[in-house]
């Protein structure tokens, strides 16, 4: 039996990533996520005064700043019992939006489409449609991209000041009042990436793609020639043969905090937040006291089994020579690992054509993949529906200012669905300080190390199987790992491992 180690850094994410994984016959038998860079933003923050977690918070990643504000900034109202005004949670919701557009369209046209473009593919009859559209800086598709999704992010800027890193939302609504110039702009914004979504990615109107509602009608309106051309045929084509639809699945247990805040009803979601539980098939109420994280394999310093945020510290221990292997958590959901993600968020939301899809097949690389282009759809239609009840309401309150007396000591917790999945902040405040500070990102739920109980994370899990056809250009793990948008600088939390590492192409 042939056995090869492989420690593969993995490029194209956002941070350090490496994957170690063991081949037998050419087939994956073990596997260990390995986030390589620690940053402690927990720790920054311990003693500071609450609001500086609205400077701080963003700066913990370059992609998703907005969603960490709008986490950091709903622990402290929580904490605080503050109301937040309908306009505030709107433009809140639309910048929130406009950076998942943009994100959802890279990730898969920038960071994942690529690897179509390996030499291992020229065999193919849709390699040269592949790199027409995907190869890097040079195909129609990735050059478009670039340029679409900056505009996408105007929005942020319209209300924010500037993206990455804004500080316009804080406790009790935002710093900028909607007016007719910022809605025009921002609507001029849509029209342009909604037109290029259309044209080029779907082939067909957005809403004739939202009413889309069956796995067995999917093929065939796939085929027409004007979406066969586009970039969602020529991905889902390949993918399929590929076998894409068939890898990658690891735990069937999926999670979702809500996306996007209702501005009519306080705590709610405009698509609701849940647990899906694989075992019973059921989807169940989010219960965050359920959530704990677990630090047995992890290089922080020691305690037993998994301890709730609110009772969670990130003091970092480092220990190369020990079984720990990752500067990330391992986050469980009433002890189990689960999965996050725009498959997770629009399956658990209803969203007709992905549960659709998951009950004919389940889990996959490639539904991962293509429910991140299903969500860019969801997202532009939304966000047109936060213009439309701003213009209506433009006249209502932004903000509202906190009452005397109202900035005491406590805890909260702040819930977002971000670009990437699910993103926690939890707060405790004592003696007008910050006492505790915990974030637990996406890719800490999905690329987390085993747990105390030795359970894999879920991209570890999601790795036993796969067959890897050349272990010196491994492009089948690059596939798999991709398809969820990792984002390892947001879930470490500055140390090499001074390992030696193989890099995949």
């Amino acid at each position: 039996m042939a056995r090869v180690e492989l420690k593969l850094d993995i490029n194209r994410v956002e941070g350090d990533l490496e994957i170690d994984v063991t081949l037998e016959d050419g087939v994956v038998v073990d596997a260990r996520t390995v986030g390589s860079l620690y940053r402690g933003f927990e720790q920054i923050l311990v003693g500071r005064a609450p609001r500086d977690a609205m400077v701080i918070t963003p700066r913990v990643c370059g992609i998703c700043g907005t969603a960490h504000l709008y986490a950091a900034v709903l622990a402290l109202e929580q904490a605080w019992a503050l109301p937040v005004p309908a306009n505030a949670t709107r433009i809140r919701n639309l910048c929130l939006m406009a950076e998942g557009i943009q994100n959802d369209l890279r990730q898969t046209f920038l960071f994942f489409a690529p690897d179509f473009c390996n030499a291992r593919y020229q065999g193919h009859p849709l390699y040269a449609e592949l790199m027409a559209a995907f190869e890097p800086f040079k195909g129609g598709l990735h050059r478009e991209t670039l340029q679409v999704t900056r505009r996408a992010v105007e929005i942020v800027a319209h209300f924010g000041g500037q993206w990455p890193h804004s500080s316009y939302m804080l406790p009790g609504g935002v710093v900028t009042p909607p007016d007719e110039r910022r809605l025009l702009a921002c609507r001029a914004v849509l029209d342009e990436v909604q037109t290029w979504y259309e044209r080029r990615i779907l082939g067909a109107p957005l809403d004739e793609w939202l009413a889309l509602e069956r796995a067995e009608t999917l093929s065939a309106w796939l085929a027409a020639p004007e979406r066969a051309a586009a970039a969602l045929g020529l991905m889902t084509r390949f993918a399929r043969s590929l076998d894409m639809h068939r890898i990658g699945a690891g735990t069937p247990h999926m999670l979702s905090f809500g996306s996007w805040c209702d501005p009519r009803q306080p705590g709610a979601h405009l698509l609701p937040a849940g647990y899906f539980d694989a075992d019973s098939g059921t989807l169940q109420p989010l219960d965050q006291r359920l959530i704990n994280e677990h630090v047995r394999y992890s290089w922080f310093r020691p305690y037993a089994g998994g301890r709730h945020p609110f009772e969670g510290e990130t003091i970092p221990d480092y220990q190369p020579d020990s079984d720990r292997y990752t500067w990330a958590k391992a986050p469980r959901y009433g002890g189990r690992v689960a999965q996050t993600g725009p498959l997770a968020e629009l399956l658990i939301a209803g969203d007709p054509l992905i549960a659709s899809l998951h009950a004919a097949e389940g889990g996959s690389a490639w539904l991962r993949q293509f429910a991140r282009v299903r969500r860019v759809g969801v997202e532009l239609s939304w966000a047109r529906r936060m213009l439309d009840e701003l213009a209506t309401d433009i006249d209502a309150p932004h903000y509202l200012s906190p009452p005397a007396g109202s900035e005491r000591d406590g805890q909260g917790c702040g819930l977002v669905m971000a670009a990437r999945g699910a993103l926690g902040h939890w707060v405790k405040i004592r003696d007008g300080v910050v006492e505790k500070y915990q974030i637990i990102t996406p890719t800490a739920w999905n690329a987390s190390p085993r747990d105390s109980s030795g359970e894999m994370g879920h991209w570890e899990r999601s790795l036993i199987g796969l067959a890897v056809s050349d272990p010196d250009d491994p492009v089948e793990i690059g596939h798999l790992i991709r398809s969820h948008d990792p984002c390892l600088v947001c879930t470490v939390h500055m140390l090499g491992s001074g390992r030696k590492l193989r890099y995949a192409p």
